[in-house]
């Protein structure tokens, strides 16, 4: 039947008299809508703000059209969350996780209905993976929930609600026309500054002075996740036999990582979460009793027998044995592997250990010679890193070698001294600078091994 004929749908959808959708959304009626698919909160972002800059190409590869987006958290219980038995707490995570994409799910259809575009990227998993190793996400939730007056984001790197504290896991729905009223950023941090999520972490990547590690915080927390079984892949693939694995891969490894294998990833710790008492529905105990608050909260966690996975090299490796007797350490690798030099040496600020760095000031000139020759500059000053695609003017040191030899080098199947010395990589200026900067990365594990 041709078009031009009257096909019983075309005929239908010329008879029915639709009304035109808004131009221009109403902030109240949205927030109506939010609340009846179950959000407990809600904010608006013109896409065009100034915070969402740095999310302009994903936005646009997810909704051409869009003009809003929509920001909304739903909350975790509490309780649950403090748990130290680690399956109920991976339950309420991956449970709340599901009730924010049914959220975005019912919200979406609401919009659909009223001949309104709208598109919901998944709140969690899965991404893009097929990006890998480069940028997988579909959007970044938390600069758009900070944006939309949803909370703050606190030393832990979580967003806290300025009610709910940061037991919220956030969502977005990205909407193609403007709304009436966007909201507004918070005027205040929420934080409450009380490094009660220092004291949490069990690798020690939340530093006091607000820096992260984190290399740290992804080897250990999440072990069963990307990272982690890429691991425990090569771990299976290494061992020679049954029993050289049994002694690689303890079997409580393996049954937890076959039951994050069977029903969702399991995160490690998340302790910081747990210990965060911001947000006015949650302070109350912390304010009354400090002391109380912390034998009952940070405690249990604090004694809790468990193994702790760290990187060679890394500040975790060596803090974690003197923090903690009764947790095992568990040397792994870094998988984040680096296909180019760019990718390269942007995982070096990923995996830079801020205690290696103590007392060193030193810049260092990286020629990689069969990269066009390729410059860049690591500079380590008060125990931060800085890497940058042009040299130092004035570099302590100058080294040059291949691109090969520098993966080789920090995947530890060449030593640096062996490279100086065979003439594989060549040091103009202090020596020292360059054996100091290197020290400041962890190196790659004997597979299997234990502390």
């Amino acid at each position: 039947m041709s078009l031009t004929a009257e096909h019983p749908d075309i005929a239908r959808y010329k008879a029915e008299k639709r009304s035109a959708p808004p131009a221009i959304l109403n902030a109240d009626d949205l927030r109506r809508l939010m609340e009846e698919a179950g959000a407990d909160d809600c904010g608006f972002v013109d896409v065009a703000d100034p915070a969402l800059a740095g999310q302009a190409g994903l936005i646009k590869t997810l909704l051409p059209s869009a003009k809003t987006a929509l920001s909304f958290v739903c909350r975790m219980n509490r309780e649950t969350v403090r748990s130290t038995v680690r399956s109920a707490v991976n339950q309420e995570f991956h449970q709340t996780y599901d009730e924010v994409n049914i959220v975005a799910h019912k919200a979406v259809r609401a919009l659909e209905d009223k001949g309104i575009t709208a598109l919901n990227p998944a709140a969690a998993f899965p991404m893009e993976a097929q990006s890998f190793p480069a940028n997988m996400q579909t959007i970044s939730h938390k600069p758009i929930a900070e944006a939309a007056g949803l909370g703050r984001m606190g030393l832990h790197r979580n967003v806290i609600h300025p009610r709910f504290g940061n037991f919220i896991l956030l969502g977005t729905i990205l909407i193609d026309r403007p709304v009436s009223a966007y909201t507004a950023p918070l005027d205040y941090a929420p934080c409450l500054d009380c490094k009660l999520c220092v004291a949490a972490c069990p690798v020690e990547a939340i530093g006091h002075d607000g820096s992260f590690n984190f290399s740290a915080c992804y080897t250990h927390n999440y072990r069963e996740f990307l990272g982690g079984f890429n691991d425990w892949i090569h771990e299976v693939v290494e061992a020679k036999d049954a029993e050289d694995y049994d002694r690689r891969v303890p079997p409580g490894e393996s049954v937890s990582m076959w039951q994050s294998l069977s029903f969702k990833p399991g995160y490690k710790a998340a302790y910081c979460v747990s210990v965060c008492p911001a947000g006015s529905d949650v302070l109350g105990p912390f304010i009354e009793d400090r002391s109380a608050y912390r034998e009952r909260i940070l405690g249990p966690l604090l004694a809790k027998t468990e193994t702790i996975f760290v990187l060679e090299g890394s500040d975790a490796e060596e803090t974690v044995p003197a923090r903690f007797k009764n947790k095992q350490l568990k040397r792994v690798d870094w998988s984040i592997t680096a296909d180019n030099p760019f990718s390269f040496l942007f995982g070096l600020t990923l995996t830079f250990q801020r205690r290696k760095a103590r007392g060193l000031d030193a810049s260092l000139h990286l020629v990689i010679e069969d990269q066009g020759p390729l410059h860049a500059g690591i500079t380590v000053r008060n125990r931060r890193v800085e890497i940058g695609f042009a040299a130092s003017e004035t570099p302590d040191t100058v080294l040059t070698l291949s691109w090969q030899t520098l993966l080789d080098i920090f995947e530890g199947k060449e030593d640096l001294a062996d490279a100086v010395k065979t003439g594989t990589a060549r040091i103009e200026g202090d020596e020292e600078t360059v054996f100091a900067i290197r020290a400041c990365f962890p190196r790659y594990k004997t597979r299997g091994e234990e502390v």
